[in-house]
């Protein structure tokens, strides 16, 4: 991944990236080429893993991976409009862009075929984003037959992480006004994520 100096988080701000991510990519190649599933991940930082689940019937978790596995993680993301940079009015060199954050995390893939490992990685999943709900759901609201048939339906997948490369490009190249501007337009379009993580990451 290309990384200009302004645009390389520090290991805190990956860190969380990799605790409170939406879905991620999990890409790998094998022997019939390229493969991908969209999916959540736990991140286990004590253990350095990714945690996560496949439906049984995708045919992804069949095939060996060769090398690394790839997961792509993203943060927010929006288009940047140059009509909020201060620097459009002054001089009027200037161009679209976008911001985001994204994370590639390399690591080896294992694969779990047991109910019980994959039970605690659903556990896992369910706590995390059902944290702060008012009313928020657990396993143990349905029924166990119900549970245990649904945990059948799915295999796990472990990812041991070897290295990450990561890019939080938000607008820190930009003059102070600009990145005012692209807060203001950002939060006047509704995308508050997003103007908030420029707000956090401004130099």
């Amino acid at each position: 991944m290309y990384v200009p100096a302004h645009f390389a988080p520090d290991e805190g701000a990956v860190q969380e990236l990799l605790t409170r991510h939406g879905a991620a990519d999990l890409v790998t190649m094998t022997a019939d080429g390229l493969l991908a599933t969209m999916l959540p991940f736990v991140y286990d930082r004590e253990r350095n893993v990714l945690l996560g689940h496949l439906a049984r019937n995708n045919e992804h978790w069949q095939h060996p991976v060769i090398g690394d596995a790839l997961v792509i993680m993203r943060g927010p993301d929006a288009y940047v409009s140059p009509a909020w940079y201060a620097s459009k009015r002054e001089h009027g060199r200037v161009v679209p862009t976008w911001n985001y954050l994204t994370a590639h995390v390399y690591g080896t893939m294992t694969v779990h075929d047991d109910p019980a490992w994959v039970e605690d990685v659903v556990r896992r999943l369910s706590d995390l984003h059902e944290a702060g709900r008012p009313e928020p759901w657990s396993v143990d609201d349905a029924p166990a037959k119900y549970v245990s048939g649904q945990l059948r339906a799915i295999v796990g997948v472990e990812v041991a992480i070897r290295r990450i490369e990561a890019k939080f490009k938000l607008s820190q190249n930009r003059p102070e006004a600009d990145i005012d501007g692209v807060i203001d337009g950002l939060h006047a379009a509704g995308d508050h994520r997003t103007a908030e993580a420029v707000a956090e990451h401004r130099p």
